[in-house]
């Protein structure tokens, strides 16, 4: 089964360090989070990879000329501004023969069972299938009492609430949902399928992580120079 990976936004949040480079490249240890991200996908056995890229694309198609661990990875430029649903509609004919796929964001990592997902996704047999986390806390969590502290805990996950994690799994029925049109996937074609009851969520309890920011970057960072990298 292919996995596509979103690598073409601009990342400007993370200003600091894609300038020059695309998010995807940004260092966490010796190697760029995609590498980290592709990592997961092959443990579970699955190695196929689609890259969408866009901004800086050359970077990334380089990097994977020739790769020693990845072999199989397609890199196609699918527009400097093109938004996510846009960006998946140009892959179409790459993904015609698949059933299903699977596609994710390339800013995040999480320590998910692949195998649990796609089993659950075949299960409910929808449309689609994201996976659904608890957010973690950007700041330390304290729990007062008339001003006293009785519990403090740093960087903890959310207690309450889920949010979009991405790795999603589409049945090839997604394109009927997408077209020419520069959306966003998460806008108007998700909340279509959310309207048809064909969208699916597929909730971990697990690690999970984004890197949007310097801050976040740097956590990853220290997570994996101190062994304890949870992805």
């Amino acid at each position: 089964m292919k996995i596509v990976i979103l690598c073409g936004g601009l990342g400007t949040r993370l200003a600091e360090e894609t300038k020059l480079i695309p998010k995807p490249m940004v260092k966490i240890g010796k190697k760029p989070i995609i590498e980290h991200l592709m990592q997961i996908y092959k443990k579970n056995g699955f190695d196929d990879f689609i890259l969408a890229t866009g901004y800086k694309h050359h970077i990334i198609a380089n990097h994977f000329k020739n790769h020693k661990v990845f072999k199989k990875v397609k890199v196609v430029n699918t527009g400097k501004k093109s938004l996510t649903g846009l960006r998946l509609f140009k892959l179409k004919k790459f993904l015609d023969k698949d059933n299903d796929f699977m596609l994710t964001y390339g800013d995040g990592l999480s320590n998910q069972s692949i195998k649990k997902l796609l089993k659950f996704h075949f299960k409910n047999n929808k449309i689609a299938t994201l996976t659904a986390v608890r957010p973690p806390v950007r700041f330390g969590e304290i729990e007062l009492q008339n001003s006293k502290v009785m519990q403090f805990s740093e960087k903890p996950q959310a207690k309450k609430g889920w949010i979009n994690g991405g790795f999603f799994v589409f049945k090839k029925k997604i394109f009927e949902y997408l077209d020419n049109s520069n959306v966003m996937l998460e806008t108007k074609p998700i909340k279509k399928l959310v309207k048809r009851k064909q969208l699916m969520a597929f909730k971990h309890l697990g690690f999970w992580q984004c890197m949007d920011t310097l801050r976040e970057k740097n956590y990853l960072n220290m997570l994996f120079k101190s062994n304890k990298h949870l992805w």
